[in-house]
């Protein structure tokens, strides 16, 4: 039985652990294991989780399967206007890819969002990440490119789509 559930302190651990699951695969052949190890570490370190979950400033949620955490997405709204929110993370086990999990986990986001005021939903997908396709199926637009110095000489090179919800 899938479950969704908003993730708690308790749940680092295993968000860190799909992260590391899915990272490693699927984003090497795009920026390399060096970019890859510095943003696992920038952005999925337990401890940068904890502080996001702890001070609110992204909600987690985390997708079980059977009671296995098997994905999680996380989302807040944008400082600079309320009724935008930002989808941060999304990511499913590959393992499980095809079973319509992250459908599932984009449509809680979205019901989220609007039930918490928004009418827009953005997010940023690497410009060479098959992904994209799956979110121009769920009905987003790339809306512009982004580059972000993510800091070590690194960048993330980002195409931003949104949908209005």
């Amino acid at each position: 039985m899938i479950h969704i559930r908003k993730a708690t302190a308790e749940d680092t651990a295993a968000i860190r652990q799909i992260a590391e699951e899915v990272w490693w695969p699927t984003y090497v052949p795009i920026i390399g294991e060096k970019q890859v190890g510095y943003m696992i570490e920038l952005f999925y370190s337990i401890e940068t989780i904890a502080r996001q979950l702890d001070d609110g400033s992204q909600t987690y949620l985390l997708l079980e399967d059977e009671g296995q955490p098997v994905g999680f997405a996380a989302y807040s709204p944008r400082l600079e206007n309320k009724e935008v929110y930002k989808l941060h993370k999304l990511y499913c086990l590959t393992n499980r890819h095809g079973k319509g999990y992250g459908r599932i986990l984009l449509q809680a986001v979205e019901e989220e969002a609007k039930l918490n005021g928004a009418n827009r939903l953005e997010l940023n997908v690497n410009r060479h990440n098959p992904a994209k396709n799956f979110y121009e199926k769920m009905g987003y637009i790339i809306a512009y490119e982004e580059d972000i110095d993510i800091g070590s000489g690194y960048w993330m090179n980002d195409y931003v789509m949104g949908k209005d919800l």
